[in-house]
C-alpha cells in the first residue's frame, strides 16, 4: 500500500486492515513498514508538473544528452535569488531556560515591510564565478537588460568561454522572454540555450545559490549593506573546482530526467 501511496499514515492502514478482519496496532504497522526499508520522511517540494512541461523537460533531455562535456563548459549559466538577511535564523532552534525566550541572543531580528532580504542575479561556467548583482526593487525587463549589458561579456572574458561559440542559459522568467529582451538580444547576437519550463533542477547554478547563502548567513549580516558585500565576497571565494565538478556531472542531470520520465529530480 505505501509503495502505491507514500503517504498512507500508519492509522490509515490500520483502519482498512480492521475493515478485513485483522487488528493490528499502528506501532506495528510502522516497524514493519520500517522492516520493508520505507522510512517517514518529509516530502521533498518539487514543480507541479504536468504533461506539457515533463514532455519538454525529456525532449530537452535527450536532445542534448550526446553533446559533449566541451559543450556544456562553454554555457554561462545565470539565474536569480532571493537571499535573506537573517538566512536560515528564521527557521533555527535555540536551546534556552524556559523564563529566556526574550533574551536577545535567544531571538531573531525582524525587519519591517520587507526590508530583510534581497534580490541578486549571477553567473557562472565551468571555470569560475561571473559577475554577481544586486537587484533594486522589482525586476523588469529593461532592469533586466541593463543588468546583462553589464556583466555578461566580462563574465564570458574573465571565464575564457569562447567568443564565438558561447551560449547563454536563462529560464523562461517573463522578464527574460519578452519581447523587448528578446529583440534586445538578437541585437546581440547570443547564442541562446532554450530552456524547459520549470526546470530549476537542470540549472547547475542552484547548488551555488545554496552554497553561497550559507557562507554569507555564517557571517551573521546586521544590514543590507553588509549583506551585498558579504554576497559578493562570498561569491568570489567559491571555488573554480568546485564550478568544473557541476558541469563534469552534467550529464547525469540529463539521464535523470529521462529515467524519471520528465519529473523533478535531485537538484
Amino acid at each position: 500500500m505505501v509503495d502505491k501511496r507514500p503517504q498512507t499514515s500508519s492509522k490509515e492502514i490500520q483502519a482498512v486492515l480492521q475493515a478485513q478482519g485483522a487488528s493490528v496496532s499502528a506501532q506495528t504497522i510502522r516497524r514493519h513498514v520500517n522492516e520493508m526499508k520505507r522510512y517517514g520522511r518529509r516530502p521533498r517540494r518539487t514543480p507541479l508538473l504536468t504533461q506539457r512541461p515533463k514532455k519538454a523537460r525529456r525532449q530537452f533531455a535527450k536532445m542534448y544528452l550526446s553533446k559533449p562535456k566541451s559543450f556544456w563548459e562553454n554555457v554561462l549559466w545565470t539565474d536569480e535569488t532571493e537571499i535573506e538577511l537573517f538566512g536560515k535564523a528564521h527557521h533555527s532552534t535555540v536551546y534556552r531556560k524556559w523564563n529566556e525566550a526574550y533574551k536577545e541572543k535567544n531571538t531573531v531580528p525582524t525587519v519591517k515591510y520587507g526590508g530583510g532580504s534581497m534580490m541578486l542575479w549571477g553567473c557562472f561556467a565551468a571555470s569560475d564565478t561571473g559577475c554577481l548583482e544586486c537587484v533594486q526593487g522589482i525586476m523588469k525587463s529593461e532592469d533586466y537588460q541593463r543588468i546583462l549589458g553589464c556583466t555578461v561579456e566580462p563574465s564570458v572574458r574573465k571565464l575564457g568561454l569562447h567568443p564565438r561559440s558561447w551560449v547563454f542559459q536563462q529560464d523562461n522568467d517573463h522578464k527574460h522572454t519578452s519581447k523587448s529582451t528578446q529583440k534586445w538580444m538578437k541585437t546581440k547576437r547570443w547564442r541562446v540555450l532554450k530552456w524547459p519550463a520549470m526546470s530549476l533542477d537542470l540549472n547547475p547554478i542552484e547548488h551555488l545559490w545554496r552554497d553561497l547563502k550559507i557562507a554569507v548567513g555564517k557571517r551573521h549580516p546586521s544590514n543590507k549593506r553588509d549583506l551585498e558585500q558579504f554576497a559578493k565576497k562570498e561569491w568570489s571565494k567559491i571555488p573554480g573546482e568546485r564550478c568544473k565538478k557541476l558541469i563534469d556531472g552534467y550529464r547525469k542531470r540529463l539521464i535523470s530526467v529521462i529515467f524519471s520520465k520528465g519529473c523533478a529530480t535531485k537538484c
